[in-house]
């Protein structure tokens, strides 16, 4: 079941983005890499900041969050992360449709460039990726992120996007 995640939540939260984000060991640039990933401060300010999660448990247990954000023209999915143990079962998927329902505005999804397996979960759910020039520009003015982050992300683009910037 996928629902809207409370603050009793946090602590689970924090463990599953940590734990995924454990892919990006050795995967995304050293000098962006520390351990934990997400700092519970730093969990704190994005949910200060409007990042809704939302959990998908099974069993009594949450096994995948995922954050959804309104930055008024558009929408943004951050933050999406699958325990390690339940990856490849479909929930990240699951959430992902949820979440796109939520909003009828055009959906961002930045992420690391070099995360082929997340670029590739999100074309195949219907995203497509943004040419640099136009990363870079939305980058800068959706997401607070140091340019180093910049340089090395990607966004995609739900298909709404597509028309919105004709």
């Amino acid at each position: 079941m996928i629902e809207k995640c409370t603050s009793g939540d946090l602590k689970e939260i924090y463990a599953i983005i940590n734990d995924g984000a454990s892919a990006y060991k050795g995967v995304i640039p050293a000098d962006r890499w520390h351990d934990p990933y997400m700092s519970m401060e730093e969990l704190k300010i994005q949910i200060d900041q409007g990042v809704e999660f939302w959990c998908y448990n099974e069993e009594a247990s949450i096994l995948g969050v995922m954050g959804i954000q309104d930055k008024g023209d558009v929408t943004l999915i951050r933050h999406a992360y699958v325990r390690t143990k339940s990856r490849n079962k479909g929930i990240g998927g699951k959430m992902l449709s949820t979440l796109k329902n939520l909003t009828s505005k055009p959906i961002l999804i930045g992420t690391w460039a070099e995360a082929t397996w997340a670029v590739g979960f999100y074309q195949k759910h219907g995203f497509r990726l943004l040419p640099d020039e136009e990363k870079n520009r939305l980058l800068t003015k959706y997401w607070t992120i140091p340019k180093r982050q910049v340089e090395t992300s990607v966004v995609l683009a739900s298909k709404e996007w597509q028309s919105y910037t004709l």
